[in-house]
């Protein structure tokens, strides 16, 4: 798992190992959350140093090394504020809501906004999308981003490997910061429309 850990609900009783890079929705960069179930512990091949292997990890209370202070710190004040706002349930809700506003924009735009995932695969976390085509106008682009600096949209550009931009809607962004991106990728879209 990855940038979807806690978004919504999920029964772990179906997975042996879930490692979720946990970083955005759950703490800060570099986080990761390891759930396996106890069956599963005592396998690793005798390459595997001791750091790794998850049965001295478990048997130490992930405690064998020192652990990152900080950003389990970190982790602990985000899992209270989600227990606290209604657990993944909620967030499983939020995310849609949120999303739903920003692919409403992007399918309503005639052209002008273009996601290049297909429906049924889109993520509720990131939005990838284009300005202008499908490969992008690299000057409506530009523009787009030099404006939402201006009213403090902060990264908003696209991964590096694939360009564009990239609408990130983590558990953390709210519902009003959605519907004012929303609202200026609706102004942007009749400013520049042909």
């Amino acid at each position: 798992m990855s940038s979807n850990f806690l978004s919504r609900p999920v029964d772990v009783s179906k997975f042996g190992v879930i490692f979720a890079g946990a970083q955005k929705n759950v703490g800060s960069a570099g986080v990761t959350v390891v759930i396996i179930r106890d069956d599963l512990l005592g396998f690793a091949l005798r390459e595997c140093p001791s750091v790794l292997e998850y049965k001295v990890q478990a048997g130490n209370n992930s405690l064998y090394n020192t652990p990152p202070c900080f950003s389990i710190y970190v982790m602990g004040l985000v899992l209270e504020w989600i227990k606290n706002n209604g657990g993944a349930a909620a967030m499983e809700k939020l995310s849609s809501i949120k999303s739903r506003m920003i692919y409403d924009i992007i399918d309503n735009s005639e052209g002008f906004y273009v996601c290049p995932v297909e429906p049924p695969n889109r993520s509720k976390m990131n939005i990838p999308f284009r300005i202008g085509n499908a490969k992008g106008d690299d000057a409506l682009e530009k523009r787009f981003l030099d404006k939402s600096l201006e009213l403090n949209m902060i990264s908003l550009k696209g991964h590096r490997s694939v360009g564009g931009i990239r609408a990130s809607l983590y558990n953390a962004v709210t519902i009003e910061d959605a519907q004012e991106l929303a609202a200026f990728m609706k102004k942007f879209l009749e400013m520049h429309q042909l």
